[in-house]
């Protein structure tokens, strides 16, 4: 049985992947498509699926409301989940859509309902992430907070549904003792080429070492 894997979450997900079947432009140019020609390549005989059903703007609430059609009815092997910056987003603009946070609640809710529907389903949740540059860096220390509030709340919610955690905020500012923040996330939020291939890469890394990988 072919293994099929799906990708969920905001615009860092999405990367302008088209919606119709075009097989080279299906997955967008996020770290998406990054593991996928990896993992294709690598396990070539097994034929792996990867779908990527992320869109542009998404909370974790927007991701709740479209579970049944972009996640329960394609049965997927795997799961992962990159959401929180439109939330926190939504709140530091002061819109309405960000009157309460709901991004623990909603998040939690969303995992229980999968563990219940797709209880063989693996679950893997990437940490969220910020450099103090572009859209961040008026207001970082109020961006910084949230931000890390819900890293906190996306770590527990892996270890408590038996989920892999990938980190990814040690990796960006790491990165930074190469290149300056704008070389890894332009605005602050969305990454570059570069910043993609770097989320890649630690995915790879944990995924694949972990009781997940795919194989």
């Amino acid at each position: 049985m072919n293994p099929t894997v799906l990708f969920q979450g905001d615009s860092i997900t999405d990367g302008a992947r088209t919606r119709n079947q075009d097989p080279n432009h299906i997955l967008g140019h996020s770290y998406v498509y990054h593991i996928a020609g990896q993992l294709g390549y690598e396990l070539a005989n097994q034929q792996p699926l990867f779908i990527n059903r992320g869109v542009s703007g998404d909370r974790v609430s927007d991701l709740y409301a479209r579970w049944n059609e972009d996640a329960f009815s394609l049965k997927p092997d795997r799961i992962s989940i990159l959401v929180g910056v439109n939330d926190a987003w939504r709140i530091m603009a002061g819109e309405a859509s960000g009157a309460t946070d709901r991004f623990a609640r909603v998040y939690r809710h969303l995992l229980e309902e999968t563990q219940e529907v797709l209880p063989n389903t693996g679950l893997i949740l990437c940490e969220p992430f910020i450099l103090n540059t572009g859209a961040t860096a008026e207001r970082w220390e109020q961006w910084s907070a949230k931000i890390e509030q819900y890293q906190e709340m996306v770590r527990t919610l892996a270890e408590q549904f038996k989920a892999v955690f990938v980190p990814l905020q040690d990796t960006f500012d790491q990165a930074c003792e190469q290149a300056d923040a704008a070389y890894w996330i332009w605005d602050g939020v969305h990454p570059t080429t570069a910043g993609h291939e770097l989320i890649a890469k630690q995915w790879l890394s944990v995924v694949q070492g972990s009781p997940l990988a795919i194989r």
